[in-house]
């Protein structure tokens, strides 16, 4: 035998060996995993397998079909598909129909810009194809980049609310609110977006920063009713938009709160006492002599003479006004703002609302007729000066409301709009709300004041692309016509030929057979132009999707949206089905956070600190994406910055490292013969065990809680800390060394096969491209199930607890732990380097020495010798002890004999035999197969 065969022993190591790869190159093998994704047709594949079982429903909330996916909807898709994933293995039939909002504003506005549009030269047929073509052309990206996020989901079959047969139930639902009277036509002030032309519910604005003139300004007193000499004497308004005074009607006061009359030497001014002194302050007036005070309620009806129009602002009382700032004299214009409107509805005051809707004032504006508002302020506040009615005029900021979608400022302008009346089922969504289960629990407190404070609910939007609203007016009376016959109607043409045919047809075409007014007998009909608030679109889904496809079963058992859909998504579905169904479409509801930087900041273009999920796919893998969202706490906002990626990524490869361990022991091993039954598992084998049945209970009760990142801790301790920092390291001699059937080596190799089988079923939903790439490698796996997504969620088995060895382990940990930290510093003095190069000599008390004389301690602490010293032996000063474990002291010191070549342990009966030199007695054994 020359040297070479001499000296290689590798034929007879139980070195690692699998085609698991160490570096997981994600961006390069996830898309070939996809790939076997859909071509065993993965959706259908876990369908069938669970078919029968009880449903699981989470109805997925549209995102808008207008641009690339961004991370925010990475978090949503990524959380749902979490939980599809879990119940699918856990025992349901969770079916996942994803959904796309198709129309309204989001998509004009994106369709308008892309195409170069100009939606009042074109046709509204022509308009709305091009923006159906748009609303598709991102339907179709968006899904390939959700299923590049390994979200499964039907995604052959999505709803789209441009469908036909959810148009259809959309009106369906539409007309059951009308019959039930809560859809109104009425004229009121409501958001509106001059920018946008279109009219805008409260989901629709968004509260931003803005800076407004800021005026106080004197109404004069024609008739005081006798209270004083209205010569001289005005009341003060304080406003910070100028432009809505030309429909000022009224002064409102509140009846309970005082009011004076200050002299400012000939002028006499009436404004709130308890504001008197910071009105002083501000306008620097100086102080004034009070010389007259009245409640609000004797102030009613006194009239002043509008500052710059021909007619006359009575006074009148309202609860609304506070004393928070200005004068507690409050500018009414009720064509300008919902208090204003309905406290003057009450004096049969007029309502002027002298705008167009692109926010440029009518003639009806006077002097700031054919100006927009933004430039009417100027011309306002220097003609109150001309006319000395101006007290003061500066600069304020403060939060003002902006469209959700063009960020503008928007106005309050009072419009003839369709209405859903909140008022009509408040009571019915309040309790129904109770009967939901919100996480977190703080979504339902969030919800009912939102519904219980929310007003009409503004359906009509003054746009093309969109659902219409399906209702005729006679031509004759005026009278608007919506009952079962149109709506049966409406709803056949629709699911036929899809709602363009409203804008392709005249009225008397889409009319049933033989309509008449029923007021006046009538039979000629217009249709309204207005479509229907994409919120209602949405809010219809319920109806158009779990009720209206096979498979799928209404309630949904879970909604899960951002936390903003609370006066969205979440408020518009308890509306409709409230008010048609007067229950809530939901079991149960989960919103997650915002995305902000780990400063805290929000994501946003101006400070640079955005992260694009399809770079972070091109340069790392899905998979990370995927493990981040498992470590956020999405229950408040989420934290994420290239940073943060590279800690997650580092994370990953721990838990990837630790499968390539356990694969790369079990390359010869057959589970059908190779187990070892648990009652014949070695002692730390079994507890490994214990450990794992743990994680299986803690990840179950995390997935029932949607607690994920729990999960992601407790999977990572596992890991990193209970396998590769522990058990790994304590069972590598036995796996390398040992023979290739002893128990032993069986007993570990059980223990890493049940831990690979249980563990990538754990992470399956999670990291679902890696779950499945080792799904390949563990031994027999592929023969069970061609994908880990069909394979059953691990179960806990309390057969594993047992307590004597698991307090028995954490004695010994702790023991083990002491005697780590001696060989650590050991090896900072040099005494040593690997562990295996020392010799451990443990002097402990009696107790301590009955409980460990029996148990095999240099493999447990990784060294070549390990001894007990004999009682009464007292320990030598250079000893570690522990001042919390005083029964211990341990001296480390360089392993007698030489170290042999196969397994490394130091031995002082090394062989010279020629065949077998450099070995020790052990590994000669193993190799002579004895």
């Amino acid at each position: 035998m020359n040297e070479k065969d001499t000296l290689d022993y590798s034929k007879t190591l139980n070195l690692p060996k699998t085609d698991f790869p160490m570096r997981a190159n994600l961006p390069k093998r996830e898309p070939d995993i996809q790939k076997y994704w859909d071509e065993i047709n993965l959706y259908q594949e876990v369908a069938q397998s669970n078919q029968g079982k009880k449903k699981f429903i989470l109805h997925d909330g549209p995102p808008y079909a207008n641009g690339d996916i961004h991370l925010g909807h990475t978090l949503n898709k990524v959380l749902k598909d979490f939980i599809v994933k879990y119940h699918s293995m856990a025992g349901y039939d969770a079916p996942y129909v994803p959904g796309w909002d198709t129309h309204g504003l989001p998509i004009e506005q994106r369709a308008i810009k892309a195409l170069g549009l100009n939606r009042h030269a074109v046709s509204p047929l022509e308009f709305r194809q091009r923006c159906q073509e748009y609303a598709l052309k991102y339907v179709n990206i968006q899904r390939d980049q959700f299923k590049r996020l390994g979200v499964r989901g039907d995604w052959e079959n999505p709803y789209l609310t441009l469908h036909k047969d959810f148009e259809a139930a959309q009106i369906g639902i539409f007309g059951e609110m009308a019959k039930k009277g809560y859809i109104y036509k009425g004229m009121k002030p409501v958001y509106w977006c001059a920018s946008c032309e279109t009219a805008l519910a409260e989901a629709e604005v968004e509260y931003g920063d803005k800076e407004s003139n800021s005026i106080y300004v004197k109404f004069s007193v024609e008739d005081s009713k006798g209270l004083f000499a209205a010569e001289d004497a005005s009341i003060v308004i304080w406003t910070t938009t100028p432009w809505t005074l030309p429909a000022n009607v009224a002064i409102t006061v509140h009846p309970e709160y005082r009011y004076v009359l200050v002299a400012y030497g000939e002028e006499k001014l009436i404004l709130a006492k308890e504001l008197l002194s910071a009105f002083e302050e501000i306008t620097g007036l100086g102080t004034g002599k009070i010389i007259g005070e009245w409640s609000g309620k004797e102030l009613e009806y006194v009239t002043c003479q509008h500052p710059f129009m021909d007619r006359q602002s009575i006074v009148i009382v309202g609860d609304h006004v506070t004393l928070e700032q200005g004068t507690g004299c409050v500018h009414t214009a009720p064509g300008h703002g919902e208090e204003d409107f309905m406290v003057a509805k009450t004096y049969k005051l007029p309502v002027i609302s002298p705008l167009d809707n692109q926010g440029r004032f009518t003639a009806e504006g006077g002097l700031v007729a054919g100006l927009k508002t933004t430039d009417a302020n100027a011309v306002v506040i220097e003609e109150l000066s001309k006319r000395n009615q101006l007290v003061l005029s500066a600069k304020v900021r403060h939060q003002y409301p902006h469209c959700w979608r063009c960020k503008e400022p928007i106005l309050f302008r009072a419009t003839e709009q369709w209405f859903a009346s909140i008022d009509g089922f408040r009571q019915e969504a309040l309790t129904a709300i109770e009967q939901v289960q919100w996480i977190p629990n703080w979504g339902k407190d969030r919800i009912h004041n939102m519904v219980a404070d929310r007003g009409d609910w503004c359906i009509s939007r003054q746009r093309i692309w969109g659902v219409p609203i399906p209702i005729f007016y006679c031509s004759d009376c005026g009278e608007a016509i919506i009952n079962d016959e149109t709506i049966t109607h409406i709803q056949k043409l629709f699911r036929d030929h899809g709602s363009d045919i409203w804008f392709a047809k005249e009225a008397d075409e889409l009319i049933p057979p033989g309509l008449a007014c029923g007021k006046c007998g009538h039979g000629s009909f217009r249709k309204e132009t207005d479509i229907m608030d994409v919120w209602f679109d949405s809010g219809s889904s319920h109806a158009a999707v779990l009720e209206g496809r096979e498979g799928l079963s209404w309630p949904a058992d879970l909604y899960l949206e951002g936390s903003d859909q609370h006066r969205g998504w979440f408020n518009s579905s308890l509306s409709t089905a409230v008010a048609t169904k007067g229950t809530a479409p939901y079991r149960a509801v989960l919103t997650h956070g915002f995305l902000v930087d780990e400063q805290g900041r929000k994501m946003s273009k101006s400070l640079g600190n955005g992260v694009d999920p399809l770079d972070v796919i091109k340069e790392m893998g899905a998979d990370i994406l995927r493990l981040w969202v498992t470590s956020a706490d999405y229950r408040s906002d989420v934290a994420v910055s290239p940073n943060i990626l590279r800690q997650i990524a580092d994370s990953y490869r721990k838990v990837r490292n630790t499968f390539r361990f356990f694969l790369g022991n079990l390359y010869d091993f057959d589970p059908a013969k190779d187990m070892v039954a648990d009652q014949d598992l070695l002692e730390l084998d079994r507890w490994a065990l214990m450990n794992l049945n743990r994680l299986i209970q803690r990840v179950t009760t995390a997935c029932q809680n949607y607690e994920f990142h729990v999960i992601y801790h407790a999977v990572h301790n596992f890991c990193a800390v209970e396998m590769s920092a522990l058990y790994l390291d304590i069972i590598k001699d036995r796996l390398y060394a040992s023979p290739a059937e002893s128990l032993e080596r069986r007993s570990a190799q059980t223990v890493l096969y049940k831990s690979a089988h249980a563990l990538v079923r754990l992470l399956a939903p999670f990291i679902s491209f890696t779950a499945e790439e080792i799904w390949r490698h563990i031994p027999g796996a592929e023969a069970e199930s061609k994908t880990v997504q069909t394979m059953p969620w691990p179960e806990y088995n309390d057969s594993y607890n047992d307590l004597l060895l698991k307090s028995k382990m954490e004695k010994l940990l702790e023991v083990r732990a002491r005697v780590s930290k001696a060989l650590e510093l050991a090896r900072q003095n040099k005494v040593i380097g690997h562990s295996l190069e020392s010799k451990v000599e443990l002097y402990v008390e009696k107790d301590l020495q009955d409980f460990l004389k029996d148990e095999n301690l240099a493999p447990f602490f990784i060294v070549s010798t390990a001894r007990i010293a004999g009682l009464g032996q007292e320990a030598p000063a250079h000893a570690y002890r522990d001042q919390e474990f005083p029964q211990l002291a341990v001296v480390v010191s360089k392993a007698e004999g030489s170290k042999c070549e196969r397994c490394w342990i130091y031995s002082t009966d090394i062989s010279q035999d020629e065949d077998y030199q450099k070995l020790c007695p052990r590994c000669v054994e193993v190799i002579q197969g004895k």
